[in-house]
């Protein structure tokens, strides 16, 4: 479905960080940190979960300006998302960022390039398909719950927690970064 530039933009103004809120609520947060903690306890990447109303104006304005598609944009959102939050940081490269931009619908899934190296653009594609329809039928917990679970499957596959990967030597910290999901 194609929209205007207009009703676009007014989408992108009119949703902010209390739509987020409101898609998810304190005790669905609470559920979806526990998740990732529990996740995190199978393997040794590290999943943040970010959740966004609508884009900064400064996006919307190179879609138009550059006629750029938004799909496009969106990712370019999401990988930069996944540079502040400090995603690459993760002592062997495996860390995943699950965006999800409500005025667009939108999930990515971005994913560092220790992850990459193995896990194909085209098993990435298929998952963010099979979750757009959750998104778009605003089941925001059964998208974000599915996108958790086959994101850590891939993370168990390619990444097991092993007996010495607790130890300072192994990767640091044992929990690198926060588990709680992000809202703006």
């Amino acid at each position: 479905m194609r929209i205007s530039a207009f009703n676009r933009v007014l989408r992108h103004r009119w949703m902010d960080e209390a739509d987020a809120h409101r898609a998810l609520p304190p005790e669905l947060l609470e559920r979806l940190h526990r998740r990732v903690s529990a996740s995190e306890r199978r393997h040794t990447g590290e999943v943040r979960i970010y959740v966004e109303g609508s884009l900064p104006l400064s996006y919307l304005w190179r879609h138009f300006r550059d006629k750029l598609p938004i799909e496009q944009i969106v990712r370019e959102r999401a990988v930069m998302m996944f540079s502040k939050l400090r995603m690459w940081d993760t002592a062997h490269s495996n860390g995943v960022l699950i965006y999800l931009l409500l005025a667009e619908h939108s999930i990515e899934l971005v994913a560092d390039r220790g992850v990459n190296r193995l896990v194909p653009a085209s098993e990435w594609k298929a998952m963010v398909d099979r979750l757009g329809t959750a998104m778009r039928e605003k089941r925001f917990e059964d998208g974000l719950t599915q996108a958790l679970e086959e994101v850590s499957a891939v993370l168990v596959e390619h990444f097991p927690k092993t007996p010495d990967a607790d130890l300072p030597s192994a990767a640091g910290r044992i929990n690198q970064l926060p588990d709680a999901p992000v809202l703006r």
